[in-house]
């Protein structure tokens, strides 16, 4: 808890700082919260550096002998890009085949939340997820497709408020079978041009 309060404080401190160094008074009324308020507001977006998948999956994988396609799909999430510290956020849709294990519907969004929690780039973000469920279950397949929108691409440099990008990432029969693959882009509708 000491460490949390001296982590919180140091944040602060640098704050300040960067409010200092773009020409604003840090002690003015407006901003006298606002170091705490940005402290907190980066320990909550980062929380996932907290947290071990393990503890999350942990007691949530059943031996079942369904086969079929398993998706969560439209999972909100919302990252901060470790380029620049903005945010970037989108959906989620996550599938795997089972292969005698499943894993509990909930910790599927629970897994999008603890990588998305953490500075990212939307390509690593997509790979642990996918690696993350092919290594817990030892499924017949893994397929994850994100698709987000980036404030660094909407306020600065380019400023295109409508890009989309999408990334995916495909283990096993996803990668292998192409019938697979469609069939869970045509299930999350990501199958579109």
């Amino acid at each position: 808890m000491e460490e949390q309060l001296l982590k919180i404080s140091r944040m602060e401190e640098l704050v300040r700082g960067i409010l200092t160094e773009v020409g604003e008074d840090p002690d003015r009324e407006g901003l006298r919260r606002t170091p705490r308020r940005v402290a907190r507001a980066f320990e909550f977006m980062t929380s996932g550096y907290q947290k071990d998948i393990k503890d999350v999956l942990n007691g949530a994988i059943f031996s079942e002998k369904y086969s079929e396609m398993v998706i969560v799909k439209n999972i909100d999430l919302f990252s901060m890009c470790e380029h620049h510290l903005l945010p970037f956020f989108g959906m989620a849709h996550v599938a795997y085949i089972p292969n005698g294990k499943i894993l509990g519907l909930s910790k599927v969004p629970r897994i999008v939340e603890v990588f998305s929690r953490r500075l990212q780039v939307q390509e690593r973000l997509t790979q642990q997820i996918a690696d993350t469920l092919y290594e817990a279950l030892n499924p017949e397949g893994v397929g994850v497709v994100i698709e987000a929108r980036h404030m660094c691409m909407m306020m600065r440099g380019v400023e295109k408020q409508n890009s989309v990008a999408t990334t995916s990432a495909m283990l096993g029969v996803f990668r292998d079978d192409v019938k697979t693959r469609q069939e869970f882009l045509a299930l999350t509708g990501t199958d579109r041009v």
